[in-house]
């Protein structure tokens, strides 16, 4: 039987020199560990209470609307700009390989409600961190966070030190 991490290959240097980057295509390739993964991923959401998903662009697409499903919840997607057809908030953030922004609509979230965020990969905690404050800007609440893959030798964890972080295989 195999492991999540036995789906994740290493590419070096991408998408620049000295980033390795995790490729979870084999994963994504192969059913059975496909829907481990989300299983795993989901698992420690259910306590949460959560009322809704915000999955980020692109690989939280994948995750985010079938754990959303699972916990019979919506799924509310977080963008790179222009690519959501309505009004818009939008948070510039940091990556571990230069700076980018997200968005969400204006109206995709409710004052209250209890957000579950979704990604694929925690690695320098931009991303997550900057979806984070998209929710609270919209007086909802961001209450966990789950994914598929951390870079635990990246500080990304420190930033979201108020939410609950899930973590399916981590890399040191």
């Amino acid at each position: 039987m195999s492991s999540t991490s036995d789906f994740i290959r290493d590419i070096p240097d991408f998408p620049e020199p000295g980033i390795v980057y995790k490729d979870i295509t084999p994963l994504l390739a192969d059913a059975s560990a496909f829907a481990d993964a989300v299983a795993a991923m989901t698992a420690p959401l259910r306590a949460a209470s959560i009322d809704v998903i915000v999955g980020m662009e692109a690989r939280g697409f994948l995750f985010g609307p079938p754990i959303a499903q699972a916990l019979g919840v919506g799924f509310v997607p977080v963008r790179k700009p222009g690519k959501l057809p309505s009004d818009t908030r939008s948070m510039s953030y940091e990556l571990e390989y230069g700076t980018d922004t997200l968005e969400i609509h204006s109206d995709a979230l409710s004052p209250g409600q209890r957000v579950g965020l979704v990604d694929d990969v925690l690695a320098t905690g931009g991303t997550l961190a900057a979806s984070a404050a998209l929710v609270r800007s919209m007086d909802a609440v961001p209450v966990a966070a789950s994914v598929l893959l951390e870079l635990a030798f990246l500080p990304g964890r420190a930033k979201l030190s108020d939410i609950e972080v899930h973590t399916v295989v981590e890399v040191h």
